[in-house]
């Protein structure tokens, strides 16, 4: 008997990966959440970093990236 790490249910609706997904250079994903671009810091301060390190998780968490907790 042979168990396939990597398969789709019946009816399509939900592809399993239980092995190794690679995705070869030149593809196209869609459908995945992106997130605003992040300027490069340029901040001085500790202060300044917060704020720009702030802002990257924040648009990270609004593209779904990262859980609200």
């Amino acid at each position: 008997m042979y168990n396939a790490k990597n398969y789709t249910e019946q009816g399509g609706d939900k592809t399993v990966i239980g092995g190794t997904l690679e995705i070869k250079e030149g593809a196209i994903l869609i459908g995945l959440p992106t997130a605003l671009n992040q300027a490069d810091s340029t901040a001085t301060t500790i202060e300044d970093l917060v704020t720009d390190f702030n802002a990257l998780l924040t648009k990270l968490k609004n593209a779904g990236l990262m859980k609200l907790e």
